[in-house]
């Protein structure tokens, strides 16, 4: 008897939400999936009518503080359907290896025996502050960019880099641990008047920033009644004025 033909499973970056700024080899394997296993962020929304009507859809997407489906779960639907002969894409937003938990993915996968590989998307932690006229390097302000996870403490070297000015601190998934974060920072000796960004709803129509200060950051994204998801920015590229005008600014002009 003939074996059965293993599938593969494809990891492809969704990008930060609108579906032109996916890659187009992302599109394209996408368009050629037999399954589609899809986070709750990114363009999948978008892009549900474009599907052939034959693709199976799996929505393991998370939302705060409700995880429908464990990853240990969606490690095995990835891993099943491959191994059913299926062509498998899990669509997640921004890049499959920045916070997305895309490497246990691919060691399941590799685990098992299943073909996979990883196609790149543009990246929450860079392409949202940009979205707000914030670039994560300037030169002469910020050479270099750490990214924190915001749901971990800070570590020795996220604390570093906070206090240096010569660095952009971007916070991906922290907007309730924000209090937490800001108030270990300060206590750790980085300065309270950092200046800090926050983008909501990045890339899309909601899409608003608060500026503010690393010792008030807490309290303006509460007074803002701030939601998930944002993207933190801390550092002096998050100071308003450095490259799209302010209103202030735009009416001292007018005058």
């Amino acid at each position: 008897m003939r074996r059965a033909r293993v599938g593969r499973v494809d990891l492809i970056g969704g990008g930060p939400g609108p579906a032109d700024l996916m890659t187009v080899r992302a599109y394209r394997l996408l368009m050629a999936a037999d399954v589609v296993i899809a986070d709750r962020l990114g363009p999948f929304e978008e892009l549900r009518n474009e599907l052939p009507p034959h693709v199976e859809i799996i929505d393991v997407g998370k939302r705060p503080g409700h995880h429908p489906v464990p990853q240990h779960e969606i490690d095995a639907l990835l891993v099943d359907r491959a191994l059913a002969g299926q062509r498998v894409v899990r669509l997640k937003g921004g890049d499959p290896f920045v916070l997305g938990r895309g490497g246990e993915e691919v060691l399941a996968c590799e685990a098992a025996g299943v073909p996979v590989s990883v196609t790149p998307g543009v990246s929450s932690a860079i392409s949202v502050p940009q979205a707000a006229g914030i670039p994560v390097t300037h030169r002469g302000v910020a050479s270099g960019v750490h990214i924190v996870n915001g749901h971990g403490e800070l570590t020795a070297s996220s604390l570093a880099s906070m206090a240096d000015p010569s660095v952009t601190t971007v916070i991906l998934m922290g907007v309730a641990s924000l209090p937490r974060l800001a108030a270990s920072a300060v206590s750790h000796g980085v300065s309270g008047d950092t200046p800090v960004a926050i983008v909501e709803n990045g890339h899309t129509e909601r899409q608003r920033t608060i500026r503010s200060t690393l010792a008030r950051a807490a309290e303006d994204a509460a007074s803002a009644q701030l939601v998930n998801p944002a993207v933190i920015v801390i550092g002096e590229v998050a100071r308003a004025g450095l490259l799209l005008p302010t209103p202030a600014m735009i009416a001292e002009s007018i005058t």
